[in-house]
């Protein structure tokens, strides 16, 4: 019994050009992440995928859209949502600093714990209602930090430290599989 889940970060958003962290609040992609969202179609196999579930934020739906609109089902699910930063959504990125919030919240926020517990209950429901399906996931960084410290036994220090942003490798999709 396995799920197999390939994510997918959002676009680049306005706010990540303007080195802003927007958190929960709603993000507008920019043109050159409209663009990745559509040259994404060219590096996937978008018939490998059962379904797509992304986060209820607008940064991740028109991605998603952008990506497999009419051509996959799209459900959007609040539990795919990025890191609640509180009191620092929107906030310049300097400032949020995922390694002091691992287990405490940011200030009228969320911490990364809940973050993984979210996924977690995620992937609880992909096991029950998508067994032996390939799921595509649109969302964030706190999301994709989550998968990888369920699926791959990471600690958050660990991930945190070796994030793919930090040293530029994006890649069209990550694979993580949940048993």
């Amino acid at each position: 019994m396995s799920v197999k889940i390939t994510y997918f970060v959002h676009g680049t958003t306005i706010d990540n050009i303007e080195h802003k962290s927007p958190g929960w609040l709603e993000g507008e992609l920019s043109e050159k992440g409209i663009q990745q969202s559509i040259l994404l179609r060219d590096q996937i196999n978008i018939e490998d995928f059962d379904v797509v579930f992304c986060s209820d934020l607008k940064r991740a739906i028109d991605s998603a859209n952008l990506t497999f609109k009419d051509r996959v089902k799209i459900i959007a699910d609040s539990r795919l949502r990025e890191c609640n930063y509180g009191n620092l959504n929107g906030k310049e990125s300097a400032l949020v600093k995922y390694e002091e919030h691992i287990e405490d919240k940011f200030p009228n926020g969320e911490s990364l714990i809940d973050v993984e517990k979210r996924i977690k209950e995620f992937c609880e429901f992909l096991k029950a209602n998508y067994n032996d399906k390939s799921i595509a996931v649109v969302a964030h960084k706190a999301p994709q930090m989550a998968f990888q410290v369920i699926t791959e036994e990471k600690t958050w220090e660990n991930v945190i430290e070796n994030d793919w942003r930090k040293t530029k490798s994006w890649k069209p999709g990550w694979i993580y599989n949940i048993y």
